[in-house]
């Protein structure tokens, strides 16, 4: 399947196109971005072709794989759907509720798969974990669960301190796909949503999943590097499960993920757990989490049902 690669940031250069140019199923075609001199030195970098327009990508392409901003690949990967173009996403999907759903219904209506890159759950050791919660709930259902993820963009800047990371709720909407991944996938789908960020800007979820397990979320982009940390747990009736030590390098979890999204393609093929439904469900909570600080922003306090 023919790749072609749009955006050109540093994540570009060191996760998606290494992944792409180490993928046996894909074929990487080439790159588009909106600075035409970094378009041409990642293009030289691997061998592929630097395009002059997100149009000619198009055109040369049966899949585009995106590493740019949520709010520029929804209306990006939009175009790509509506032209028939398969989908490798970064997350969240989008920025807000009314592009996200656009572009889940521009898939929709021309069949193209989708895969979302939520970098855990393309890690075999993760995998193995979420099946083991599967297998365990059969008989204990899980009855709770937390998520802790830190980061240091907003205090310590570095390669990844780019303008949507240090803008609008950094924390919730960088870290915050990667907890709700791990939860969503052990727990119920989230029925309520409520929010609070502290004055250090630390934004903390509960969250009210169906058949009343409850959850909570804490994520920041504003913490000293020695307080890093990604972590999560769930726990019930058959004790307490936490998120295994993860090894695996994000170029050969990004590798998976195009070599699903390519099998996701094929006539016939189920659709891929992690495509854009999945993607959908995170976004849905990350939209009613921002509405809810808004709120509490302006003087009111509320609870998103």
């Amino acid at each position: 399947m023919r790749f072609g690669l749009v955006g050109t940031g540093h994540w570009a250069r060191v996760a998606h196109a290494p992944a792409l140019a180490a993928t046996a199923d894909a074929e990487f075609t080439g790159v588009w971005g909106r600075d035409p001199a970094r378009t041409a030195a990642l293009a030289g970098e691997f061998g592929v072709r630097a395009y002059g327009s997100f149009d000619e990508l198009l055109a040369d392409v049966d899949a585009v794989e995106f590493s740019v901003p949520p709010d520029v690949q929804a209306g990006y990967a939009t175009t790509a759907a509506a032209a028939g173009k398969h989908l490798l996403l970064e997350k969240p999907i989008a920025h807000d509720a009314a592009a996200g759903r656009a572009l889940v219904d521009a898939a929709a209506a021309s069949g193209v798969a989708s895969a979302v890159f939520f970098t855990q759950l393309y890690r075999p050791e993760v995998r193995d974990w979420l099946a083991s919660c599967r297998a365990a709930a059969a008989e204990h259902p899980w009855e709770g669960g937390t998520a802790l993820t830190l980061g240091s963009v907003q205090r310590e800047h570095g390669v990844f301190a780019t303008p949507w990371r240090l803008e609008r709720d950094g924390g919730l909407w960088d870290l915050g796909p990667h907890a709700l991944s791990i939860l969503l996938n052990v727990l119920a789908p989230v029925e309520t949503v409520a929010a609070h960020e502290d004055p250090l800007g630390t934004v903390h979820l509960v969250l009210g999943h169906r058949g009343g397990a409850s959850s909570t979320v804490g994520v920041s982009q504003n913490v000293p590097t020695a307080a890093g940390l990604s972590y999560a747990r769930v726990w019930g009736g058959a004790g307490h499960a936490v998120v295994p030590d993860q090894h695996t390098t994000v170029v050969d979890a990004l590798s998976t993920a195009i070599t699903e999204l390519t099998a996701a393609a094929r006539p016939g093929a189920p659709a891929h757990p992690y495509g854009l439904e999945f993607g959908a469900q995170v976004l849905d909570v990350l939209v009613r989490a921002q509405d809810h600080l808004d709120h509490a922003r302006h003087g009111e306090h509320m609870s998103s049902q």
